[in-house]
């Protein structure tokens, strides 16, 4: 058994990535120290998608159960042309023989925070510090030594097996560790607004979830349990102020189409979106995942779960370091260098692929794009395996959740699915 084994591993970051490491570290028995600056669980709704394998594996944490009682189960997702209206439907019932989970399950993601916030602070073996913020790490021959500083402005030192950063886009650990956050950022920002009004009586014939074409100002409007979101870009140079006044946001709104005496909008948020990956997901006993290791345009839904499949496939590896005494190099590398390769191509290729999909321009192009998602959608098994990668089933299928190294070495030598 590591030597290492008897000290807690410092999870830093309370979102919603965090937090499921956390729970998948007590249900192993392994102690852990959540560390979070925020002084309670974050109110944040921007995520709201859970795809068919990130729901088999939250199985384990046995939290599924109670994520649907509270979730929208979506079967059927549109993309649409802002001018043509419906061009293709995808149902995930065709996957119905490859999941027990054919279908995206709609669920802001602070109520899977708040979930297991509430099973955390029953758990045995888990001490959360809420108001404590990171400042540094070091390596030490046992470990690591993290250093927060504590509510009352103090310093505290921290003495762990190792640290896991899931803090975010502007992760402090990573950089405390160094580590290059490759990629770039859109020029433009995006604009979600929530809004009770129900779109389907706006929009008649529309899905739960839709993804709109438009070359001048595309959209993404969704159903969640509390509310309709509509999501377009902001230009760049246009301030955010500008953005989210009131009559601006309401003009878009009526935009996509029109409601007499105005969308009661209760809820808005703008960000800077990017895709980035960092150049590496480990450096020495501490590791990156979610938002922390690579970010990506939310166009796709994928941020949230890939960010949860790091969270699930590091802490095997753990479990299998501190329980079963296996090579601790090897499986961290292995968890490195797999995660950050689906980063890459599934992540990042995949969410920028859809996002360009939807801002497309050239007009010969965007007729070729509906052609194509016409022939998919018309065609069950090209359909079928469509869906099998939008779920994130395909690359967890493909490189499975902490692979053992000797057979993750073999998979990572195969080409990428075209």
């Amino acid at each position: 058994m590591d030597d290492t084994s008897a000290k807690p591993v410092v999870v830093v970051g309370a979102g919603p990535v965090g937090m499921t490491a956390t729970a998948a570290l007590a249900r192993h028995g392994v102690p852990a120290v959540l560390v979070e600056a925020d002084p309670e669980p974050r109110p944040d709704w921007r995520a709201s998608t859970f795809h068919a394998a990130t729901l088999e594996l939250l199985d384990e944490l046995d939290i599924t159960g109670t994520m649907h009682d509270e979730g929208l189960v979506v079967p059927k997702y549109q993309f649409r042309d802002r001018a043509e209206g419906l061009i293709a439907e995808f149902d995930l019932g065709l996957l119905r023989d490859e999941t027990r989970y054919p279908y995206r399950l709609q669920l802001n993601q602070q109520r899977l925070v708040r979930m297991l916030y509430d099973r955390l602070r029953e758990a045995s073996g888990v001490r959360m510090l809420f108001g404590h913020r990171f400042t540094g790490v070091t390596d030490t021959p046992e470990g690591v030594e993290v250093t927060v500083q504590t509510p009352d402005g103090g310093t505290e030192t921290l003495r762990g097996s190792y640290l896991i950063g899931a803090d975010g886009a502007a992760s402090s650990v990573r950089k405390a560790l160094g580590v290059p956050f490759e990629g770039h950022t859109y020029s433009e920002r995006f604009l979600i607004v929530s809004t009770p009004v129900d779109m389907r009586e706006q929009v008649p014939g529309i899905a739960e979830v839709n993804y709109v074409a438009d070359p001048e100002e595309w959209l993404f409007i969704l159903r969640t349990p509390e509310s309709w979101r509509v999501l377009w870009p902001v230009p760049e140079g246009v301030p955010a102020e500008e953005a989210t006044r009131p009559a601006v946001m309401q003009e878009h709104l009526q935009s996509v189409a029109p409601f007499e005496g105005g969308y009661p909008i209760v809820d808005h948020q703008i960000y800077n979106v990017h895709q980035r990956v960092a150049a590496t997901f480990r450096t020495g006993n501490a590791f990156l995942i979610g938002d922390a290791a690579h970010i990506n345009s939310p166009v796709g839904g994928v941020g949230l779960n890939s960010g949860i499949h790091d969270a699930m496939d590091l802490i095997r590896r753990l479990v299998r370091v501190h329980r079963d005494g296996a090579d601790a190099d090897a499986e961290f590398d292995a968890f490195s260098t797999c995660r950050r390769r689906i980063a890459l191509e599934y992540v990042r290729a995949d969410t920028e692929r859809n996002t360009q999909r939807l801002k497309e321009r050239d007009e010969a192009v965007r007729e070729e794009q509906r052609g194509e998602l016409r022939q998919i959608a018309g065609d069950p098994d090209r359909a079928r395996a469509w869906l099998r990668r939008v779920s994130l089933l395909e690359s967890v299928r493909r490189f499975g959740i902490g692979t053992p190294p000797e057979r993750l070495s073999e998979l990572l030598t195969v080409p990428q699915p075209a």
